[in-house]
C-alpha cells in the first residue's frame, strides 16, 4: 500500500510521461509485457503515429529511455517487476489511480466546475430566502430539486468520466 509520506515520490513518479504511458500501456494489456512492445507504443504515443511508422531510431530512443532511466526508476518504487526483457506491473501500481485526476486540455478541473455550480446553487437559494427569484411558476421546492438535479448529473458524469480516464482504460494514454 502507497504510504502518504511517499506522495511526493508518487507524484515525482508520475510526472514523467514516459513512465505514465509505461504504467498505461501495462495495465492495459494486463499480462507481462516485452520491453520492444512498450517501447513501441510509447514512442507511438509520444509522437503521434502509428507503431508501424516508426522510424528505428524513433523505437531505440524511447527503448533505451525506458531501459535505462524509466523502468528502473518504477521498478525501485516497486510498480513494476523488470526483468530487462518483460515488465509486469506489481499491486502496489494498481493504486495509483488515486493520483491521478486526469482533466483533458479542453476541459475545466471538477473542483473549479464543482465550486461554479456551488455559487450556482447559492444564488438560487439566497435568492429564494430574499423572495426575488419566482415562485409562482417553480415552487420553491422546484428550485431545490432542479439545484439538487445539477448536482447529482455532475457527479455522476464526473465518476464516469474519471473512470474512463484511468491508465489502462483507453486505447492512448490520458
Amino acid at each position: 500500500m502507497v504510504k502518504d509520506s511517499n506522495r511526493g515520490e508518487i507524484f515525482d513518479l508520475l510526472s514523467n510521461h514516459r513512465r505514465r504511458y509505461a504504467i498505461h500501456y501495462c495495465k492495459r494489456e494486463d499480462e507481462p509485457v516485452t520491453l520492444g512492445d512498450l517501447a513501441e507504443h510509447v514512442a507511438a504515443w509520444e509522437l503521434d503515429k502509428e507503431v508501424q511508422e516508426l522510424t528505428s531510431a524513433e523505437r531505440k530512443r524511447v527503448y533505451t529511455s525506458l531501459q535505462q532511466t524509466h523502468l528502473p526508476t518504477l521498478e525501485r518504487a516497486d510498480m513494476i517487476e523488470f526483468d530487462d526483457r518483460t515488465i509486469e506491473l506489481t499491486e502496489e501500481a494498481t493504486e495509483l489511480d488515486v493520483y491521478l485526476d486526469v482533466v483533458p486540455s479542453d476541459s475545466i478541473p471538477w473542483g473549479m466546475y464543482y465550486l461554479g455550480l456551488t455559487v450556482v446553487g447559492a444564488i438560487v437559494m439566497g435568492g429564494l430566502w430574499l423572495e426575488v427569484v419566482p415562485t409562482e411558476t417553480v415552487p420553491e421546492l422546484g428550485w431545490a430539486t432542479l439545484v439538487f438535479a445539477l448536482f447529482a448529473v455532475s457527479a455522476i458524469v464526473h465518476v464516469v468520466e474519471s473512470r474512463r480516464m484511468r491508465l489502462g482504460e483507453m486505447e492512448r494514454p490520458p
